[in-house]
């Protein structure tokens, strides 16, 4: 019961969880700081000195320098190295990114993945990078942490408790030996360890040894960054300056809080020296030096690199979003709004510059000076809330966040002349306006939802503002008059209003969006047949054919180009292979599935998906799971001649010296079939389970049988086996989906039905014909791979007396197929489990009775129909 209720409630907790850690943090660093006031700390500031800044800015460069090495190391370790710029590219990219959000496996570990396999790694291969550098990294940690208190002489004094020196260097001396038996244990070749059930990749030694001093010298680095800022500080501080942000750094990677923001500045605070104006200061400005610039640099290059890859689909006329679906230039625009939107909420908290409002004084009136500075604080909350529109791509949200962008830079030059913030709105928005054609899905703005994360996160910044704006004017002595007081330097009373008004536009836009109606329900839902019609006019994959089957919803695309078919089964919604018709719709179809299967508790589950869709189910927040594969035959190709179809050959004409022989009744022809072709089919499911499935295949429905095609195998008029034929619009694909046959046919049949129909599709221009999946196959089960993966593997190998995964197979491979992969996306851990309970269910119940469609006795439309809807 534990399990299932943690399963089901585990991201909202989990989101919880990270918010009161912050908020506890933001609580300590407000204890610890009590006595200080932010003149003491603007001073500080001050006092760093410009040599300081250049020494740390150095220092910065040369731990981030050092950090390449990581995964240079790591490259060669496995086998596969790669150029430097390449191996940089990575490492500086997704090291800077999990620095300032954390969660390194979901941030820095997508950006590695994107440029390694692009390099030709196999995603294995990537995983083995990232945790031999995360190895590397801890090693260095372990060795220098052990390394000071060893070189530490006196007591230790941890919140108030005295360690000893023998203490110190009996830990130290553990740490450091156990350290150097890591080492040795990877021998001169390296080899694998298990610990827990977790195999763990140790690098030969000498491998490791070069690794652990990389990552000595990168955070040597990046501590001696920190201790340069603070003035005052002896080099025999060092080593217990050094432990203490060894620690801190350790305590934000282990809260996940983003960046560590809050959490890092408290432990800091408590161990460091003990002026903590000036340490408040320093970590300020090594906030900008080491975090926020590099962040920057990062997603310059990533903007810039992905701003060609939006470029060159639309050159070549390729459809936007195949060409750009994975791209993250998107995902850096969202962050930087983002942070966009926290510079103008935390400017909005903080004093103006005495001077510069004092020249400002003079060319504008106050009353617009008190409207910019409100005018900042909305466009900032509005800026946070817009932030997951851009990362879906919605054209709407990349608009309207480029006119807040102008105009909170115009209102920052009004309210303060702060050219420095208007300096960076407005970079973002230049940004914004070339990357343009990344923000291609028009979904409506108020159909997204935002989820807890984004509400969340919001909200800490605005918590964090008010935090700034409370220690900017401590020494105030609030009271109500405060709200009224309109003056040239009545700063707080500005914090105040602008406060109120963020912290209302928040309330007010969550509950909107909390109480407002679901976008969708579970109830079944109809499709237009022009909407019908005109999609499958787009569609290159027969499956899209089961649309027509009467027993399944739809959501459709606004255009009426589009729809994603779906079921609904116990707490999963189930949507059938991929959305149908122009790709440019598929995203915001399956961005709106995601949103209805939320607002109804419940988790999204795509079947049997292609390649194409696997970046969306990724952007989903979707696990991937390949089922199986499916077998397709090139037809122009296709010749009974060949060797290697002579199995197949040698059984169809077995059958046709029985006397079976093959033939294709047109669509409106069937129904004339239909009492014969109904004796057929209930003898073969007498021979079976005795009952139709449904969702993922047709059954025998009259209308249903109608609408297409039917490939028959007949002796002496009596009809053997038949099949209804599938056809796309434009001649890509042929396929059958309802089979039968009666129980005493000749040796063969099938193999004549199949063949049949492939000679008869190439000879009418068709270029490929599917014979299906072939679940569970095709599935690599290595020692690294997937939990899942490893599942499915020994259902296939075990499971033949259940299914008959292998025979299945191997029937299929003897029309010499193409196999190409098909995959599961649905919850990650557990919830998958119940997620494919209920897919089970809904492909094994009993038939439901069809939809009451507008179409159902309109025959299936002719290719030639759907092409000109299409067109």
């Amino acid at each position: 019961m534990i399990p299932g209720w943690w399963n089901r409630h585990r991201g909202a907790l989990t989101v919880a969880a990270v918010a009161l850690v912050a908020v506890l943090a933001f609580a300590a660093i407000h204890r610890l700081i009590a006595t200080i006031r932010f003149a003491d700390v603007r001073a500080a500031v001050e006092r760093i000195g410009l040599a300081r800044l250049v020494a740390a800015l150095a220092l910065t460069a040369c731990s981030y320098l050092a950090l390449t090495a990581y995964d240079v190391l790591a490259l060669r370790a496995i086998g596969r190295p790669l150029p430097w710029p390449t191996a940089a590219l990575a490492s500086f990219t997704s090291y800077t990114l999990s620095h300032n959000l954390g969660l390194s496996l979901l941030t820095g570990g997508s950006v590695r993945m994107r440029i390694y396999t692009r390099a030709g790694l196999r995603p294995g291969e990537v995983a083995q990078v990232i945790l031999l550098a995360s190895l590397a990294f801890w090693g260095g940690v372990v060795l220098l942490a052990g390394t000071a208190l060893l070189l530490r002489h006196r007591s230790l004094d941890v919140a108030g408790l005295l360690v000893p020196t023998t203490t110190q260097h009996l830990v130290g001396a553990l740490l450091v030996v156990g350290c150097a038996a890591l080492l040795l244990l990877g021998g001169r070749r390296g080899k694998a360890v298990t610990v827990l059930g977790w195999t763990l990749p140790l690098a030969p030694a000498p491998v490791a040894l070069a690794q652990v001093g990389i990552a000595v010298i990168d955070l040597a680095a990046a501590t001696a960054a920190l201790f340069m800022l603070v003035p005052g500080l002896a080099a025999h501080a060092f080593p217990l300056f050094f432990l203490a942000y060894a620690l801190a750094m350790i305590v934000a990677l282990v809260t996940h809080v983003p960046g560590g923001i809050g959490v890092f500045e408290a432990v800091l605070l408590a161990l460091g020296p003990s002026d903590k104006a000036a340490l408040l200061a320093a970590v300020i400005a090594y906030r900008i030096i080491y975090y926020l610039i590099p962040l920057g640099a990062a997603l310059a290059i990533l903007i810039l690199r992905e701003g060609r890859n939006v470029a060159r689909p639309i050159a070549r006329g390729v459809g936007v979003a195949r060409g750009i679906a994975s791209a993250v230039a998107p995902t850096a625009l969202s962050l930087l709004a983002f942070a966009a939107g926290c510079v103008l909420l935390a400017s909005s908290a903080l004093p103006a510059l005495p001077e510069r409002l004092h020249l400002l004084s003079g060319i504008i009136p106050l009353s617009l000076i008190e409207a910019s500075h409100l005018g900042t604080s909305l466009i900032g909350t509005i800026l946070l809330l817009l932030a997951p529109g851009l990362y879906r791509r919605l054209d709407g949200a990349a608009w309207l966040a480029s006119i807040l962008l102008m105009a909170g830079a115009i209102l920052s030059l009004a309210k303060g002349l702060d050219y420095e913030e208007a300096s960076i709105l407005t970079a973002v928005a230049a940004l914004l306006h070339w990357l343009r054609p990344a923000f291609y899905r028009r979904t409506r703005l108020t159909a997204e939802t935002l989820s807890g994360g984004w509400l969340t996160a919001a909200a800490l910044s605005i918590a964090a503002s008010v935090w700034i704006g409370l220690f900017a004017y401590r020494h105030v002595a609030y009271q109500d008059s405060l709200w009224w007081r309109f003056a040239l330097h009545a700063d707080s009373s500005r914090f105040l209003r602008a406060s109120l008004v963020a912290s209302a536009t928040l309330v007010t836009l969550s509950l909107w969006h909390l109480l407002r109606a679901p976008t969708a329900s579970a109830g079944r839902r109809a499709i237009d047949p022009a909407t019908l019609a005109s999609a499958l006019g787009y569609a290159t994959r027969t499956d899209a054919m089961l649309a027509l089957t009467g027993d399944k919803s739809f959501v459709e695309a606004p255009s009426g180009e589009a729809f994603a078919m779906y079921g609904v089964a116990g707490k999963t919604w189930v949507v059938m292979g991929d959305p149908v018709g122009r790709p440019e719709e598929w995203p915001a179809l399956l961005w709106q599935m995601r949103a209805a299967a939320d607002a109804g508790s419940g988790h999204l589950l795509l079947y049997e998906i292609s390649p194409q869709s696997l970046g969306l189910a990724v952007e989903l927040g979707l696990a991937i799971i390949k089922f199986g594969e499916e077998a397709v035959v090139e037809l122009p190709g296709f010749d009974l001649a060949t060797p290697a179809l002579r199995s197949v050959r040698r059984a169809s004409r077995h059958a046709a010296k029985a006397g079976a022989a093959f033939r294709v009744v047109a669509a409106a022809e069937v129904p004339a079939l239909l009492p014969r072709l109904r004796g057929v089919s209930d003898e073969w499911l007498r021979a079976k389970d005795g009952r139709e499935k449904s969702f993922s295949l047709g059954a025998f429905d009259e209308d249903y049988l109608s609408k297409f095609d039917c490939a028959l195998v007949e002796r002496d008029g009596e009809i053997l086996a038949f099949a209804n034929v599938w056809k796309t619009a434009g001649r890509q694909e042929l396929s059958v989906d309802l089979m039968r046959h009666r129980s005493d046919i000749p040796q063969g049949t099938m193999d004549l039905l199949f063949a049949g129909l492939m000679e008869w599709g190439r000879e009418a221009g068709y270029a490929r014909f599917s014979l299906g999946m072939a679940p569970l196959t095709g599935i690599d089960a290595r020692a690294l791979a997937p939990r899942w993966a490893k599942v499915l593997a020994f259902l296939s190998q075990h499971g033949e007396r259940f299914y008959g995964f292998r025979g299945l197979r191997a029937y299929k491979a003897k029309f010499n197929p193409v196999w190409e992969p098909r995959y599961l996306a649905g919850p990650p851990g557990l919830a998958m489990m119940a997620a494919l309970i209920d897919l089970s269910r809904l492909i094994g119940r009993e038939r439901a009775e069809p939809l009451p469609q507008p179409n159902r006795n309109v025959s299936c439309p002719s290719p030639q129909r759907m092409a000109a809807a299409a067109i």
